[in-house]
């Protein structure tokens, strides 16, 4: 698998096609993000917007390879190992991301409540964005999992349902990346920290599910 998670990083990075996505998210944040805002607000957009990149990047990583190179790799490794190589390449790919955007925005916002009259600690403020970024992460390669091959080929049909289950990820009621964001705003007003384990969990074991499905459809139908 190390051998496997490699090829699939090297190939995403050399292939260039991360970069659109990475830069509609910089931008993303470039919009929402103005410093001295309040840390957990800001963190909550953050994460948020990570939700469809992730499943973005998930879309160039099972769409990247070859079909000669993914037939090599299936033949030599097995087709869901093959796979599986590709969903983790994304999800490594938007965890490096999203810690970076943690950084930035633990950096640059105010450690204050929404109302800038309760002061909000910045490193347990930091930690619980990055939990709600891995949040993200989980949710988006999970989608990505389920919207891409081998469950849809068709790309008239992947982006739609890429666009609408992130959508519906972020609105929804007992969605652990809706829990996360309600988690981080409410902390925000009330100028206490979260931490969104239940959150984490339930998208570890959506993420896991989803990616299990995945590699075993591809390995029926390579």
């Amino acid at each position: 698998m190390r051998a496997l998670l490699r090829y699939q990083t090297d190939l995403l990075m050399r292939s260039q096609r991360w970069l659109p996505p990475v830069i509609l998210y910089a931008v993303f944040l470039g919009i929402g993000v103005q410093g001295g805002q309040p840390v957990l607000d800001s963190l909550a957009y953050a994460a948020g917007g990570l939700l469809p990149v992730t499943a973005w990047l998930v879309r160039i990583c099972v769409t990247n390879e070859p079909p000669a190179s993914r037939s090599c790799a299936a033949a030599a490794a097995g087709p869901g190992r093959a796979h599986l190589a590709a969903l983790l390449a994304a999800l490594l790919a938007a965890s490096v991301l999203g810690a970076a955007a943690v950084l930035v925005v633990t950096v640059i916002s105010d450690a204050s409540s929404t109302n800038a009259r309760l002061p909000v600690p910045r490193l347990p403020a930091g930690a619980a964005g990055l939990l709600a970024m891995l949040v993200s992460t989980l949710l988006g390669t999970a989608l990505g999992a389920l919207a891409n091959w081998p469950l849809l080929r068709s790309a008239g049909r992947a982006v739609p349902a890429l666009l609408l289950g992130a959508l519906f990820l972020l609105v929804t009621t007992g969605s652990p990346a809706k829990s996360v964001l309600t988690d981080l705003t409410t902390g925000s007003r009330e100028g206490a920290v979260p931490v969104p384990v239940g959150a984490l969990a339930g998208a570890l074991a959506v993420a896991a599910a989803a990616m299990w499905g995945a590699c075993a459809l591809s390995s029926r139908r390579s």
